[in-house]
């Protein structure tokens, strides 16, 4: 890197050099832009002229020229060079060298004049800011903190070859291996620069193929089925395990292990993998190299126990494989996880349980003993909880189902965590340590916590095919004053319900295995029925009240709630329309031809006083999204100690999850309920259950029925006359108002798989599943129907109301006379009337109304379906569709319902 030339002057080119030598051609902002080629490593050598030594080669100075921003003495600290030493190539070249290794100049040079020795440097600039461009997939957040360069440093382009290889890699652990960097520069006044990275992204690269080679037993499909990466195919969209990771490679090959080592083939082992990047860099082809061997099936197999607790000869009968199986090693993991759990519930935490192998290759059978090593039996010195800041320590130890001083017990502290876990108070996948205490038989269980946020506000609307447009605002505290204390306050608006609640939770009772709570709420409803298919207001109900409640655990699983419920209950209907002066005295009353009598018996105030007592049984994993367990609950409710309203309500519900592998979650739900009054009405066609009182179903209970779309219903149909002034009924149900009235029992039952979709489509939120609902509602008093083609409605000799239809035979059918005319009018209160003569009273109203009642069946509805949930970026989406197998004639189906909601 050194020379000489006449004028006895040395220069060199360092990787550092900037302008004329690094910058070319195109402009940026109206300043010139060059583009910082990445470079191989090797530097284009200087080749300076020789220089020519003077006769004196002592050096008498040392002057430097060309310096801005370095002090002289600053710059000649980095060199060996000193006034009084010879001057020599040598010396002139190391002090090149050192030049350049400070990374500080673009370019220098050693002039030797006679012994006075000149150094003139080129400060290499100062970086003013760093941009990125082109850049989506990975936001500038990620990148910045990445690279080695940054405002106000020194350029070096070193360190630019670095930082663009830097973004390069974390592109390619994004799998965008096409991915390439541009690094360019603009020159400011004040030697100062701007540095750009422009980026090509290009796409992400996908595994096209995936060979195997050497698989006999098995097919390539089935193998790739067993791995986590997936070939890029349409059907694979939603997943992410299509692109590229050495990482997700290496874990394969674990797979293929895993799963060949559970069909028995103890010798298997992949020979090689190799991905293989095409020549476009868009996608990459792996081909792995196994071989099988030969297949193995259980030799003896036995336990050896060094425990006293367990007898070797019981253990060996109760192992889950046997003598001539096929050899199984997920079988062989699973048993010694569950001996180890079995000796965990005797108290020896620390159990050793090794499986010692004996591999025959003659007989090709695997020989498997279980040896259960002497251990101590443990109790539990100490229980520490560590990390809550808020939460107080009594909230996470009366979780424990174990304390200081009992026995080791591994079932009882995997209860725990399961319990901790429930509070939803700390991390996901919190779990119990244990560590050895201070003696071998004593262990130290830890409760290692870190605080999670535990209070919510939420401000949502959404639309339902049910209520229309829904607006709600909740806020909730779960873990009140770190006292696990639960706080909320709802608000809810739609079209056709309005509601207000506050409630409060207290999960231990005066530190008493009691939890209690208290409800305050208001609530209006709007009831509505059908009419050419559209909703139209039916009856307003607004209920005002409280409810007390208190459960106490019978056992682990099993709890009893009671409950006290005091409820003020409001209905009425829209005057104008269900109104009219039927006695003529000017004073309007329900008029019962306009909206039956069902809704007439039930408009008005009333107080319900209710007890309620339920018995509640629950394994579940998970109370939001259950993969196993049983939930099962059945409750009672007897309202009649003070109020107005008496009656007794029964129900019971029972649901079990079952998880099928590789992510099917099956379950099975069957509910039940019923009511009954406790005192009469006496009112001939009205039910002693009030039409508020009593169940309703349909959608979402009973998927493919509309909602309030099973069970008892009038259709009111009109009268019209044809061109020959006959009446005629118009029964085409879209011209119907459709009344639902109810039931006083029901059953509703429920069969559901919920399908995986991959990881892809699990980090999107999408949970599709096929159903099938069974379900019917019945039990209700035939109400007194009208059938008035002429318009009549009167009051008898007394002035009671009564209705007039046309006489029917005991089948129903219309009594014709001679000429084949119908024979006439006949009082509903009294249908048997053998006459058949009009009654002769006062016509009050004109209306043409008949009315239809049907339904009222305990014959099941079937119906099956696909549905989708999805957390969408905009809040909870479910879409349903389903299509009735069976129903019964009134039954009001729909193939299709969505619900979608969003926050904000």
């Amino acid at each position: 890197m050194s020379g000489r030339n006449m004028a006895g002057q040395l220069h060199a080119k360092p990787a550092a050099r900037l302008a004329a030598t690094l910058l070319c051609g195109t402009m940026l902002s109206g300043l010139p832009v060059a583009a910082l080629a990445q470079e191989t490593g090797e530097e284009e050598a200087a080749e300076p002229a020789p220089v020519v030594a003077p006769a004196s080669n002592t050096i008498r100075s040392i002057s430097i020229e060309g310096a801005q921003r370095l002090e002289p003495q600053t710059i000649l600290s980095y060199i060996r060079l000193r006034v009084g030493e010879e001057y020599t190539s040598a010396a002139a070249d190391q002090a090149l060298k050192d030049l350049g290794a400070t990374e500080l100049f673009s370019n220098f040079s050693i002039r030797n004049d006679g012994g006075n020795v000149v150094i003139n440097v080129t400060e290499n600039p100062v970086i003013n800011r760093i941009v990125l461009e082109g850049n989506k997939r990975i936001k500038n957040d990620k990148i910045l903190p990445e690279i080695k360069l940054s405002p106000r440093q020194i350029f070096t382009r070193s360190k630019v070859r670095a930082d663009v290889a830097r973004i390069i890699e974390l592109y390619k652990r994004q799998g965008r291996f096409a991915a390439t960097v541009e690094p360019k520069m603009v020159e400011l006044a004040q030697n100062r620069v701007d540095v750009v990275f422009e980026i090509n992204e290009g796409p992400k690269s996908k595994v096209r193929q995936i060979n195997i080679i050497g698989n006999e037993e098995f097919s390539d499909g089935d193998l790739r089925g067993e791995m986590v990466t997936k070939q890029a195919r349409l059907t694979s969209f939603f997943s992410s395990n299509t692109s590229y990771d050495p990482d997700r490679l290496a874990f394969d090959q674990q797979k293929l292990r895993q799963f060949y080592l559970t069909e028995g083939y103890a010798d298997f082992r992949v020979v090689s993998a190799v991905a293989e990047l095409t020549p476009d860099k868009r996608d990459f082809i792996i081909t792995y190299v196994v071989e099988e061997g030969e297949r193995y099936k259980f030799g003896d197999v036995a336990v050896e126990s060094e425990l006293r607790d367990f007898d070797s000869e019981v253990m060996t009968g109760r192992l889950p494989m046997q003598s001539g199986d096929w050899y199984d090693a997920k079988q062989v993991e699973d048993t010694v996880e569950q001996i180890s759990e079995l000796a965990g519930t005797f108290g020896y935490a620390f159990a050793d349980v090794q499986p010692n192998f004996t591999r025959n290759k003659e007989d090709l059978t695997m020989d498997v003993t279980f040896v259960m090593r002497q251990a101590p039996r443990v109790y539990v010195e100490r229980v520490d909880v560590n990390g809550n800041t808020l939460t107080q320590d009594k909230v996470v130890r009366r979780e424990f189902r174990i304390g200081e001083g009992d026995a080791f017990n591994s079932l009882q502290v995997k209860r725990t965590t399961a319990r901790i876990n429930s509070l939803g108070f700390f991390q996901d996948n919190f779990e119990v340590e244990q560590r050895e205490g201070s003696q071998p038989d004593r262990i130290i269980l830890e409760a290692n916590v870190e605080e999670q946020p535990t209070g919510e506000l939420q401000l949502s609307a959404g639309f339902s095919s049910i209520e229309s447009f829904i607006l709600a605002a909740s806020i909730r505290q779960r873990n009140f004053r770190g006292r696990g204390q639960t706080v909320g306050l709802s608000v809810n608006y739609s079209r056709y319900s309005r509601s207000a609640q506050a409630s409060f939770t207290e999960p231990y009772l005066f530190d008493r295995n009691i939890s209690a709570g208290v409800d305050v709420y208001r609530r209006d409803f709007n009831s509505f029925n059908r009419f050419q298919r559209q909703r139209q207001n039916f009856y307003e109900q607004s209920t005002t009240g409280f409810s007390l409640r208190a459960g106490v655990p019978l056992t682990e699983y099993i709890s009893l709630i009671g409950s006290y419920t005091l409820n003020f209950d409001d209905v009425s209907v829209d005057r104008s329309i269900f109104f009219s002066d039927i006695d003529g005295d000017g004073v309007p009353e329900c008029n019962f031809f306009r909206s039956g009598r069902y809704l007439c018996e039930t408009l008005g105030e009333r107080t319900s006083s209710i007890l309620g007592l339920s018995l509640a049984y629950n394994s579940l994993d998970s109370r939001l999204r259950p993969t196993r367990g049983r939930n099962i609950t059945f409750s009672t409710e007897l309202a009649g100690l003070g109020g107005s309203e008496k009656y007794i309500r029964v129900r019971g519900k029972a649901a079990q999850y079952f998880p099928l592998g590789s992510g099917f979650i099956f379950s099975l739900s069957a509910e039940g309920g019923a009511i009954n009054a406790l005192e009469s009405n006496d009112i001939p066609g009205v039910d002693d259950v009030r039409l508020t009182d009593r169940f309703f179903l349909g959608e979402p209970q009973i998927r493919g029925f509309d909602i309030r779309g099973v069970g008892p219903r009038v259709l009111r149909q009109r009268y019209v006359d044809d061109e020959n002034g006959n009446p005629i009924a118009i029964t085409d149900r879209e011209q119907s108002i459709d009344d639902s009235l109810g039931g006083r029992a029901y059953y509703l039952g429920r069969a559901e798989l919920e399908i995986p979709l991959g990881s892809g489509a699990s980090e999107l939120g999408l949970r599709p599943s096929i159903f099938m609902d069974v379900g019917a509602l019945f039990g209700v008093d035939r109400p007194l129907l009208q059938d008035n083609p002429n318009g009549v409605q009167a009051r008898d000799s007394s002035g009671n109301l009564v209705f007039l239809t046309r006489a029917r035979d005991e089948n129903g059918d219309v009594i014709l006379d001679s000429a084949g005319n119908p024979a006439g009018f006949v009082e509903t209160v009294d249908p048997i009337d053998p006459d058949g003569v009009a009654n002769t009273a006062r016509i009050i109203d004109g209306s043409r109304i008949r009315e239809v009642f049907l339904g009222d069946s305990a014959s099941p509805r079937i119906s099956v379906g696909i549905g989708v949930n999805w957390n969408s970026p905009f809040g909870p989406f479910r879409i349903d569709f389903a299509h009735v197998l069976k129903k019964e004639p009134g039954d009001d189906t729909k193939k299709f319902t969505f619900n979608v909601g969003t926050q904000f």
